[in-house]
């Protein structure tokens, strides 16, 4: 009996000498951190822009967009913790890279260039160069697992967040979890794609001042505006019709839709190097079309097309110009345009004043560590 009670006594000690003196917190109580949600000050500040939709599940407030900047810049998001979001969407390039094409944490380039993130959330239309997602929530998922991209498991993440005692505050104050075993992918995507709502520009372009009547085009400027929205409609033979707006309309500068350029010659619906938006929809009548990108800040996001094929907008406008090549899932809307050097200078002139400084520099859009 007493050999009995010997051994039970050692293998106590034994047990108690082999836990973890560093348990994981997956299992904190939150309840004693005030939740207290406000609404986010949204100011658009715009009379022409569309009005701002958000998921009734996941409505801006203050506490969620700042954990979703948080996240955003925070290179716990990636599997060796050396990359987060804002490697590839830095404020500086308008929330692009100003790379042809981005690299992820292994060293390993992708295929396509990091779009802007400037006014994403009124993109209804589907994510990524390709529409392969419908919302922000769910495009916030992809770029942790993507093995290209962060290349971590959203689990381990997890386990990160919930041992965090700063995350555990701001994701109680965000949604209101009453512990940290609450702390999911899910909310972590909700709380980015907050953050991501808020990255708008609408009122600090020359543009958008001119239209406002806080700012005049240059006679320059004016040539270059009136070409690029056909403004006398074919009246004026002097001034042709860029063929810019039908795509790149104000105020967004984009449709959100998706089309092909012309950038690459294919004989017939297969002979696409990238099948682009055909490659989601299974529609070979899309197969070459990607996502029109915003021309705001056009001026810092170089380089340009979802491959950062060209360097420059000189080369770009050169491009369209040209009216590109021949593919049966080319935009009709391009054709070769007869623009003298005058003319091109001017289009350039007027896509300069999309520029909004006071956007990349926003304190509120910066990095919070």
């Amino acid at each position: 009996m007493k050999y009995n009670l010997l051994f039970s006594i050692l293998l106590f000690i034994l047990i108690g000498g082999c836990k973890d003196p560093n348990p994981s917190q997956t299992d904190i109580d939150l309840s004693n951190i005030t939740y207290e949600p406000q609404s986010y000050p949204l100011e658009i500040g715009n009379p022409l822009f569309p009005f701002l939709e958000q998921p009734q599940d996941n409505l801006l407030t203050v506490d969620g967009v700042d954990l979703g900047r948080h996240l955003f810049y925070d290179p716990i998001l990636s599997d060796d913790l050396s990359m987060s979001c804002s490697s590839c969407h830095l404020p500086s390039g308008s929330f692009t890279d100003n790379l042809a094409l981005s690299t992820g944490i292994d060293g390993i380039q992708g295929k396509r260039s990091s779009m802007s993130l400037l006014n994403i959330g009124f993109n209804y239309r589907g994510l990524f160069w390709d529409g392969r997602v419908a919302t922000l929530e769910e495009q916030a998922l992809l770029p942790v697992e993507d093995p290209i991209e962060l290349h971590a498991l959203w689990p381990e993440v997890i386990l990160r967040l919930q041992d965090s005692e700063l995350y555990r505050e701001k994701f109680r104050k965000a949604f209101g979890i009453s512990n940290s075993s609450e702390i999911t992918k899910e909310l972590a995507a909700k709380a980015m794609a907050q953050f991501e709502r808020t990255l708008i520009s609408a009122t600090g372009s020359k543009f958008d001042r001119s239209l406002l009547g806080l700012d005049a085009f240059s006679p320059e400027e004016l040539l270059g505006y009136e070409m690029f929205f056909d403004y006398y409609q074919g009246t004026n033979p002097e001034i042709p019709d860029a063929q810019c707006f039908h795509c790149h309309d104000q105020p967004l500068f984009t449709s959100n839709d998706f089309e092909n350029n012309g950038l690459d010659f294919a004989n017939d619906f297969e002979d696409f190097a990238d099948l682009g938006f055909g490659g989601t929809s299974g529609i070979k009548g899309d197969n070459g079309k990607f996502r029109i990108p915003t021309l705001r800040n056009i001026e810092y996001t170089a380089p340009y097309m979802h491959d950062g094929r060209f360097e420059t907008l000189e080369e770009v406008i050169e491009h369209y110009a040209s009216g590109g090549h021949y593919s049966p899932t080319k935009s009709p809307f391009l054709d070769s345009i007869d623009l003298n050097e005058q003319q091109k200078l001017a289009l350039k002139a007027f896509l300069l004043t999309l520029s909004d400084e006071d956007f990349m520099q926003n304190p509120e859009f910066s990095d919070p560590f």
